[in-house]
């Protein structure tokens, strides 16, 4: 058997190696410290390896290059080498202690820091193009301003640039995730929850731990992130006449630690987390996005696509994926990464027309997200082996697009 790095994906180039290796797929999962499940869903591009140490500790143990592994192509990895262009300007802002940030800064209210924070948080979930530079351009700016508002606000108002300074941070640790700096992203994430912790606030509190929660699975943590979700839950229920916003964050924290406990090989209680989350959304009513975390009726069902995939019941998850609306009351960027993960299940399940088709959609919803996208990238490639003419120029302006070609 003859080795073709531009043929394979990184989960297949894997398998290629492990083979030749005369591993198990056992044996490498304790060579790096990982599971037998979790090696058999890499290889079988069920979940992406997005982890730059995950990766390390494979090419080792594969005795193997990172760059034979990835066909000389990471995406979304923090591998040092190109970066995003604002991400210097927010690694140093994220640096600094909290009582250095507002120095030289002026004085900004309550009410001016609310709206730019706002702002900020309307561009990255509903601007098609260029919402990565827009966004990242703000964040240092806005970080700095939230920390001098905190400071000049009189008493009454310190509550409400609490809130808003937290969201701003939860908005860096999701921008950072999606540019490939899971690092950045977790000291970003860890400072809001620090926040929320001196706040007293029950709601306040469950969202931050969300964030954290979001950035600790994207990195594979799943064990810390479950262990975080089931304390929080713990400390934060909502009473019965708690508000939607308080009842969005209780459920979206259910709904992220279902995804880090299927992941942690945790089946039934992912599942019980999920039922917490239904009986939550029953709470909410309506996709509001309180908190920016997506949570109401259109997200839990994705949700559910999205743990039969992780099970690897691909059919299950792409039935239950013919009742889910992609409506735009739901923000771009969830309704992108679900499209993405659509994709994904059409390419194992080699429906090519399917895959193309959303592919296309892709294109016209989200052309600068799914750049960023290794799953996209993949997908691709696997095309443009065998494409077909009904549906060659399609894909082929997918390819273009991210910087494929035939």
């Amino acid at each position: 058997m003859t080795y073709d790095a531009e043929l394979f994906s990184i989960g297949q180039r894997i398998k290629w190696y492990r083979e030749r290796r005369g591993m198990s797929q056992k044996m490498l999962g304790d060579l790096t410290g990982r599971s037998e499940n979790w090696v058999y869903k890499i290889e079988n591009d069920r979940i992406p390896l997005d982890r730059l140490q995950n990766l390390i500790a494979l090419s080792r143990a594969l005795r193997c290059s990172v760059s034979d592994l990835t066909g000389g192509y990471v995406s979304g990895l923090d591998t040092g080498g190109t970066e995003h262009q604002h991400v210097p300007a927010i690694r140093q802002a994220l640096s600094l202690p909290a009582s250095l940030l507002p120095r030289r800064v002026g004085a900004i209210s309550a009410d001016d820091f609310k709206e730019s924070v706002a702002a900020a948080w309307t561009v990255y979930e509903t601007q098609a193009e260029g919402r990565y530079r827009d966004v990242g351009e703000r964040l240092p700016t806005l970080l700095r301003q939230g920390h001098a508002a905190l400071r000049d606000a009189p008493a009454e108002q310190q509550a409400a640039v609490l809130r808003r300074l937290i969201s701003l941070y939860s908005l860096h640790q999701i921008w950072l995730r999606r540019v490939g700096e899971p690092t950045l992203a977790r000291v970003a994430a860890d400072r809001g929850m620090s926040l929320a912790d001196t706040a007293g606030d029950p709601a306040l509190l469950a969202a931050a731990a969300w964030a954290l929660a979001c950035v600790l699975t994207s990195a594979g943590d799943v064990e810390d992130s479950y262990e975080l979700v089931q304390q929080t839950i713990a400390q934060c229920r909502p009473q019965d006449d708690s508000s939607p916003e308080h009842w969005s964050a209780y459920g979206a924290l259910h709904l992220q630690g279902a995804v880090a406990a299927v992941r942690a090989t945790k089946g039934p209680r992912a599942w019980d987390l999920y039922h917490g989350a239904q009986r939550a959304v029953e709470r909410v009513g309506s996709d509001a996005n309180h908190w920016h975390t997506c949570f109401g009726p259109t997200n839990v069902a994705m949700h559910e696509v999205h743990l039969k995939a992780e099970e690897g019941d691909v059919g299950e998850a792409l039935r239950a994926a013919d009742h889910v609306r992609t409506d735009p009351d739901v923000p771009l960027e969830r309704r992108t990464r679900y499209l993405i993960e659509l994709v994904n299940l059409n390419r194992i399940q080699r429906d090519d027309y399917a895959t193309v088709h959303i592919l296309g959609k892709l294109l016209k919803q989200s052309p600068e997200e799914i750049v960023f996208s290794s799953l996209v990238r993949e997908a691709v490639a696997d095309l443009l082996k065998r494409e077909k003419p009904l549906w060659r120029d399609d894909l082929r302006a997918v390819a273009a697009h991210i910087g494929l070609t035939a």
